[in-house]
């Protein structure tokens, strides 16, 4: 009998103390095990607060073996997985998202808008715009309309089109740079929170 699991790399618990296999893995096994494979507990929340903890995937395949002695089990997933026990569900207030929302918006757009007049000012843009007016039409202007407003109009289109993103619109289903930084912010939490139960376990053994 072959039975393998695909674990999965972070689990949120809400108000639910004992974790079951299907909770943290996908399962193939064959049809008349996979009932029981899905309800076999595999950990126990052994605290009713807010906690991390770190489950190994040996530790899951100790709880099967009890279960099919005689399986063969392979893992096709994580080798470690991450239960994160919320004693209660969050509520979330709307207007307290919306104020966030607000303020992480202000700040990105001061940052943004303080980075490209900084810019400007190091490169001397202006400058270079009187130039090129004064090649082309030969008269001095300190802001060229005709060159200052195209820059900027595509200015804002290079940006949407770097983003790939604006309101619900896209121009490709390819991820966006920010979804890109965020997936890999996620990914580096995860490892770091794994890094730091895997020493912590390791200290509680000594």
């Amino acid at each position: 009998m072959d039975i393998y699991i695909k674990p999965k790399q972070k689990f949120q618990a809400i108000k639910q103390k004992v974790i079951y296999l299907q909770d943290v893995a996908e399962i193939y096994a064959p049809t008349e095990m996979m009932q029981k494979l899905q309800h076999l507990p595999i950990f126990q929340i052994p605290k009713d607060k807010q906690e991390t903890y770190l489950l190994s995937v040996l530790d899951m395949i100790r709880e099967i073996a009890k279960v099919y002695p005689q399986a063969t089990i392979s893992n096709v997933g994580e080798m470690d997985i991450l239960i994160a026990y919320h004693p209660k569900q969050k509520n979330k207030n709307p207007i307290w998202i919306g104020a966030k929302i607000l303020f992480v918006s202000a700040v990105l757009f001061c940052g943004a808008a303080t980075t490209i007049m900084c810019f400007h000012s190091d490169t001397q843009l202006p400058l270079i715009f009187q130039n090129y007016y004064y090649i082309f039409f030969g008269e001095n202007k300190d802001l060229p309309m005709l060159l200052t407003l195209p820059y900027t109009l595509g200015l804002v289109v290079g940006i949407l089109v770097f983003f790939n993103h604006f309101s619900k619109f896209a121009l490709s289903k390819d991820p966006t740079p920010i979804e890109v930084q965020m997936h890999t912010y996620e990914q580096e939490t995860i490892t770091s929170e794994m890094e730091e139960l895997s020493k912590q376990q390791e200290r509680e053994k000594k």
